[in-house]
Formats: structure tokens, sequence, C-alpha cells
């Protein structure tokens, strides 16, 4: 999708909320924001990445629309990675296009643990191989229809025409190599560890000039916090929330509840480094990257660096990016770190 091409955008489908994202051509070159929303969704309509309830999800898509007056009509949404399955393979270089769909297919049933006209099956290749000069790496990923169907249907049902389907965590980092480039030295030679951290649960992206050297997932994020209001004050789930992020909490919150949140925190975060540096030939990172909507939790970046003793800071996907006047960008600060898929999905369309 070229820069001449229709608007796109990126829609993000999480347990809590439903994130969009529009990127224009920049004046000056570059993109531009030129409009976001995050709207909550029912709970209960995802569950696990499985779409319980599509009519709530397409009906806050359509809040997010019409709160901010977006008149595109495609979209690019993404799965969760525990929807797909994906592996890397090798095959054999110079192949035409055709010739690849048809050895992708037959190397996949290897690896499909149902039949493969239930799935909905893609590859791309990522470069020539570093073990044999004759071979390229391809990476193939495959879900099952259903799974896609269901985002198809949310998109569709707010009158939206899906042109792109992909993965949460191959969509996080387009963003994060788009940030990487505002590094010292466009990040060469920097071990950078990104946490992505959601409601439920925390994903580490280790990354290495352009490459993802280390993943994993763990169960903490911003829901522990939650609960914890949740158990303290004897409020809802719903009013815990709000006023965990409007900050209308008793004297004693941030002794009592906050402070125990942080020190979790960044234990997980050190923790998910030590299995970083045990399973894998890296004995550091560089730089912390926190994404995601708890990674906002005031102190949170401080406590982790004290803890891992690594430089830390809140991740914005659209640093570097012009952005509409229509923004308002203390607000954009608060809700950036929560936009990395979305905002990597709305990206595709500036691929070459």
């Amino acid at each position: 999708m070229q820069r001449g091409s229709q608007p796109l955008l990126g829609i993000d489908v999480t347990a809590t909320s439903v994130k969009l994202v529009e990127l224009v051509p920049g004046a000056k070159g570059g993109m531009r924001l030129e409009r976001y929303a995050i709207e909550p969704v029912e709970r209960g309509a995802i569950v696990d990445g499985n779409v319980e309830k599509p009519e709530a999800v397409a009906t806050a898509l359509t809040r997010a629309l019409r709160r901010t007056g977006a008149k595109a009509k495609q979209a690019a949404l993404a799965l969760p990675s525990s929807a797909v399955i994906a592996k890397r393979i090798m095959l054999p270089a110079g192949l035409l296009e055709e010739d690849y769909e048809v050895q992708v297919e037959s190397e996949a049933s290897q690896y499909i643990p149902f039949s493969i006209d239930e799935v909905n099956l893609d590859f791309q290749i990522l470069g020539p191989s570093e073990q044999s000069p004759d071979d390229v790496e391809v990476l193939l990923a495959a879900s099952r229809r259903e799974r896609i169907e269901d985002r198809v249907v949310i998109a569709e049902m707010a009158g939206l025409k899906p042109v792109v389907i992909d993965v949460q965590p191959y969509a996080a980092r387009i963003a994060i190599d788009h940030i990487t480039q505002f590094l010292p030295n466009e990040g060469e030679g920097m071990v950078l560890a990104v946490f992505d951290m959601g409601q439920s649960t925390t994903s580490l992206t280790v990354v290495l000039n352009g490459k993802t050297v280390f993943e994993r997932e763990q169960p903490f994020g911003g829901g522990v916090l939650t609960q914890d209001i949740v158990r303290c004050y004897g409020l809802g789930a719903d009013e815990a929330e709000s006023k965990k992020r409007s900050g209308e909490l008793p004297a004693n919150y941030a002794s009592d509840v906050l402070t125990p949140f942080l020190e979790q925190g960044a234990t997980e975060v050190a923790r998910a480094l030590q299995f970083l540096f045990t399973s894998t030939p890296y004995s550091k990172v560089d730089r912390i990257f926190l994404a995601g909507g708890a990674a906002v939790t005031p102190g949170l970046a401080e406590a982790i660096a004290e803890r891992t003793q690594v430089a830390t800071e809140i991740m914005s996907p659209f640093q570097g990016m012009e952005i509409a006047p229509s923004i308002r960008e203390r607000q954009l600060q608060v809700d950036a770190p929560a936009l990395m898929v979305s905002c990597g999905l709305a990206m595709r369309r500036f691929d070459a």
C-alpha cells in the first residue's frame, strides 16, 4: 500500500478495549498521527483472545469511529499470538512466488495439528539463511479460519473493509523498528528489551539489529493493580479501573497498594531478563522500553530502572511523527504506550 493509496485504520482488539489509529503522510515527509481512539469493551466480549460477543466489540469500534470522525473504510486488524502457529523454515533460494506457495503449504502440514483446509496460511521471505547460502529463511503463519473470520465480522459490522490481518507481536515490531531510528546510531548494536504490559499479561520482545532474538510472555499486568484496589477499597472492577486512571483514591493508596504493585512489576521484569540471560548468549540489555496500558503507572519506570540498573523509558510509537492539531498531546502521552499494535497496523499503509 503506497502513500497514494486509500487511508488505512489500524485496529487493535483486546479484552478491555478497541484501539484505533489512522496515520497519513506528513507535510514534511514521514508520517502524521491524524486521529486515534481507545474505547472500552464490555467485559466478557473478548476472552483469551476469542471473540465471544462480536456485537459488543463492533459497537465499541463504531463508537471509536464516530468519536474520531474517521471516514476511512479500509482496516488492518491483528490476531493474538495464541491464535497463530508461526514457524521459521528454510527453502531453496530463487524460486518463483507460486513455487514458494506450494512449498510453504507442504511444509505447513508438518506443524499444523488440524487439516490444512481449516486454516488460512501466509508466509514472508525473511532473507538469506545464515546457515546455508543456497537457502532463504521463510516465516510461515497459520491460523484457523474461524479466528480470522471473528475479526473480519467485527470490522464489517462497523462498516469497514478488512484488508490486512496481522499478528499482534508482528504489528508491534513495526512500531518498535520505527522507534529505533531515533536511538544513537539507529540502535545498531544495542540490545533492546520491550515490555508490553497489558491488562493480564506482559510480553517481552528483545530486539538486536532489527531482529527479534528472544520472546517471553508472563501472567502479570495492570489488572493486578485494579484487583488490589477492588480488595482494598471494596469497589467494583469498573469503578476501580476508573479511579486508578484518575488517581481519585484514598491517601493510603500510594503506600498500601501502589508501592507493592511497583515492586512486583519490577520483580517480574527482572525475572524475565534473567530468563533472557540464562537461555541466550546475551548477558545484558542496553535499554528497557515499556509499552502497553500499564506502562504509564506512576513510578513503574523508575522502579524498574532501579531494580535492573538499566535505562528505562516509556515508549511512544509516534516518536518523530507530526501530530494533528485536533489531538491533545498531554492525553496522547498517557495513551500512546497502549497504541503500539494499532500504530504498527496503521503503518502498514506505508509499506513499500
